[in-house]
């Protein structure tokens, strides 16, 4: 069964909890068998700078940009320090000239062992001054 005859099947069929009937909402996104955006929908928007966490105590930003820089143009590099300790806290930012350099280091660099751990690198969110953050939870369970 294809995943879009799945999700129509899913639309029809009534959804009971301890006999009440529940209203169901499904995404755009899970609709949608592919990762590809809808004809005539905006491009996504071009990110050149990339969070990468996993980074060993013992990095440095000169390290890190000579780890980036064969992908491409490296137009600066942040690794966040504890305030009080000054220890790095394990991550940091790298950004590139371009979103394509950035793709490329990336998909190359996701998952690499550097200096004993493993990199994981995701595209950087917008930091908006004085707007809260807000970050999905993990889990909804409660523990009581």
């Amino acid at each position: 069964m294809t995943p879009r005859a799945l999700l129509s099947r899913l639309r029809l069929a009534p959804l009971l909890h301890d006999g009440h009937h529940l209203r169901r909402s499904l995404s755009a996104a899970a609709a949608s068998p592919s990762d590809e955006a809808p004809p005539g929908a905006p491009p996504p928007p071009s990110n050149s700078r990339l969070f990468v966490a996993g980074l060993s105590w013992s990095m440095d930003e000169r390290s890190l940009t000579d780890a980036f820089s064969s992908f491409g143009t490296v137009t600066e590099v942040r690794i966040m320090y504890d305030k009080n300790s000054g220890r790095s806290r394990g991550f940091g930012f790298v950004h590139f000239s371009n979103d394509h350099e950035a793709k490329c280091a990336k998909d190359a660099m996701d998952g690499k062992v550097m200096l004993g751990r493993p990199l994981r690198i995701s595209y950087a969110l917008e930091k908006v001054r004085g707007a809260p953050v807000i970050v999905p939870r993990l889990s909804t369970v409660r523990k009581i």
